[in-house]
């Protein structure tokens, strides 16, 4: 592994929450220029070692996120639309149903996605004063 693939992984790892393709840059930036992070970022997600979804944002237009999915497992987040913050609302809870579509209809289902937007906590108090 090339020590700009390494220190977007650790990126990835070390990220509380999904981040973009700009904010990951940015981080390193003194390593890799935005091409070689894009680049890179596809590698980790064809080897597995990364996941990303596509996420649809009133204020920032829409930009693709990435995890890690070293010791992660597959999450569902909340996005708040006002402060940008993403709450990780835990493992996946939709294996059974899945399972369900799998035997209902004969298809095999590789992967899904699933956010909610919508106001954090801490904004709904802000805007109630």
């Amino acid at each position: 592994m090339t020590k700009a693939r390494r220190a977007i992984l650790k990126g990835l790892e070390d990220a509380k929450e999904p981040i973009s393709v700009t904010d990951l840059a940015k981080q390193l930036s003194d390593l890799c220029d935005p091409a070689t992070v894009y680049r890179n970022l596809h590698y980790l997600e064809q080897n597995n070692l990364a996941t990303s979804f596509i996420l649809h944002c009133s204020e920032h237009g829409t930009e693709r996120y990435y995890s890690s999915k070293e010791g992660k497992g597959h999450h569902h987040w909340f996005h708040c639309e006002s402060c940008h913050c993403f709450i990780d609302l835990g493992g996946c809870f939709y294996s059974d149903l899945l399972q369900g579509f799998e035997d209902e209809h004969g298809f095999i289902v590789h992967d899904h996605t699933f956010y909610i937007t919508g106001i954090c906590k801490e904004c709904r108090k802000a805007l109630a004063t």
